[in-house]
């Protein structure tokens, strides 16, 4: 069963190895080239024109590699796994739409702010409506009503609030990535690190499943979650149709995933966090992604409040960028600090694992 993961990541590597400089060449015949903010940092302005909505190249090969393996195996789809990759679907349409307006309409903030929310609020509320359906012979639905960490705990919220936290957690994660992807392959390898972390979890917790309780040394260690082995699939295939992207989004960038791919990015880390049960350990995994949504939030919070800025420019990678660190070291320095997120949260993951034990 494990081949599923070798195979998605496999395929979805070699797609976007192969199909991104297919899918540049269309774009640049088309004139679908990134607009840039005049105030930006001056360096940027190099890059206008630069082919953009490359996030079209690693959501089909995520989707073609997760059927695909599918096929190779002879294994069904599962309700979890559709569900992540229609959020991740959904949202790259939202983001679809805001570039397709940027280029064609020449208006280089897109989509207007409330018919952007709009799209977000219809996607994410159709997720987590369906996400409470579906359950498995335990009783087990791919999200559930409680808070998680690294597994369930607390009180139930019930079904509105549950709508709501879920609500939060994609608006949050999608525009977090969105605001990181201003630097040539920031976004794109910094997602590559967290969606290595969620094939580790997803395999752990088919291995450790409440499932197979019978064979555990000790049943309260284990997972109650209702298709993990279908979610390390996904992180596998988003893993390597990221890494293939990354190929030709690194300085200089040869094209830009543009909101098509940022916001299907945060979409699909909220859906794999949802619905594997670590709902608050994904603001750890995905800490560069916090990192930078605070530096807007200071940003914007300090100036309305006292008139000052705290950082030269945000998000926080401008703010180096000003203070003159070259792009290539903002962006391996912010990989670094990912890395370290990503390695922390997985220790604690283990941790929790551990104790329980």
């Amino acid at each position: 069963m494990m081949n599923q993961i070798l195979f998605a990541g496999v395929i979805g590597l070699f797609l976007t190895l192969i199909g991104t400089p297919l899918l540049i060449k269309l774009l640049a015949r088309k004139g679908y080239g990134q607009y840039i903010r005049d105030d930006g940092p001056r360096e940027h302005a190099s890059k206008r024109g630069t082919p953009t909505m490359g996030g079209i190249a690693f959501i089909l090969a995520t989707v073609a590699a997760y059927f695909l393996s599918k096929v190779i195996t002879g294994k069904p789809p599962t309700y979890s796994g559709l569900l992540v990759l229609g959020l991740m679907v959904g949202m790259g349409l939202v983001g679809f739409l805001d570039d397709y307006i940027k280029i064609v309409k020449r208006r280089s903030l897109g989509l207007r702010a409330k018919a952007k929310m709009a799209g977000q609020l219809i996607v994410g509320i159709a997720f987590a409506v369906l996400a409470l359906q579906f359950s498995d012979n335990r009783g087990n639905t791919p999200a559930s009503t409680k808070l998680s960490f690294i597994t369930d705990f607390g009180w139930t919220i019930g079904p509105v609030l549950f709508v709501i936290w879920a609500l939060f957690m994609i608006l949050a994660m999608s525009n977090g990535v969105n605001l990181t992807d201003g630097l040539d392959g920031l976004a794109t390898g910094a997602s590559v690190l967290v969606f290595g972390a969620y094939t580790f979890i997803g395999v752990w917790q088919f291995q450790e499943s409440c499932a197979n309780a019978v064979t555990l040394t000790n049943p309260n260690a284990c997972y109650e979650v209702r298709d993990p082995l279908d979610l390390a699939v996904i992180a596998s295939a988003l893993m390597g149709a990221c890494l293939g992207f990354l190929w030709w989004n690194t300085s200089p960038a040869k094209i830009f995933m543009g909101d098509t791919g940022s916001l299907a990015l945060g979409g699909v880390l909220a859906g794999l966090a949802i619905c594997s049960r670590t709902e608050l350990l994904i603001a750890l995994l995905g800490g560069l992604f916090v990192l930078i949504t605070m530096s807007v939030v200071i940003q914007v919070g300090s100036f309305r409040l006292t008139g000052k800025r705290v950082f030269r420019m945000a998000p926080l990678q401008h703010h180096f960028e000003l203070k003159g660190w070259s792009e290539v070291l903002v962006v391996v320095r912010f990989w670094i600090i990912q890395g370290i997120c990503v390695i922390v949260g997985l220790g604690l993951f283990y941790a929790g694992w551990a104790a329980d034990k």
